[in-house]
């Protein structure tokens, strides 16, 4: 089972963190993916650059043989993410500023990032994943 995917929110972030954190060490790479909602409307993403970089990140992901664990993490709505007080903004951990962001988790940090324009490079998407 190369890539194991978690799902979280906002709000079933901290369980589900600590779930991943406990199985980082099984794991060639640890990512975790922060993402915006789907908009009930269409289905879609409301952040286009979400639309663009995911397809690109799972196809990367899921072509590898070696173990990946993957933690998807919506930010919420547009109204939720634009808050300059959003809890993965603030957090020290994470200090987002864009979605999608892509980081290498290891040692119980972030060891690698892709910011928002540049999580649908392939040649970034592999780089962050070897950087072991």
């Amino acid at each position: 089972m190369p890539l194991k995917v978690l799902e979280a929110t906002v709000w079933s972030f901290d369980g589900v963190f600590e779930k991943f954190r406990s199985e980082a060490a099984g794991n060639k790479a640890n990512l975790i993916l922060f993402l915006a909602d789907k908009d009930p409307a269409t289905s879609l993403s409301w952040c286009p650059d979400c639309v663009r970089a995911e397809p690109v990140i799972y196809k990367k992901l899921e072509a590898s043989s070696d173990d990946i664990a993957l933690l998807r993490a919506y930010v919420g709505d547009r109204p939720t993410w634009r808050n300059p007080k959003h809890p993965w903004r603030v957090d020290a951990r994470f200090k987002l500023t864009g979605v999608p962001t892509l980081i290498h988790w290891e040692n119980d940090t972030v060891k690698g990032r892709l910011e928002d324009h540049e999580a649908h490079l392939v040649n970034k998407i592999e780089s962050l994943v070897a950087d072991k």
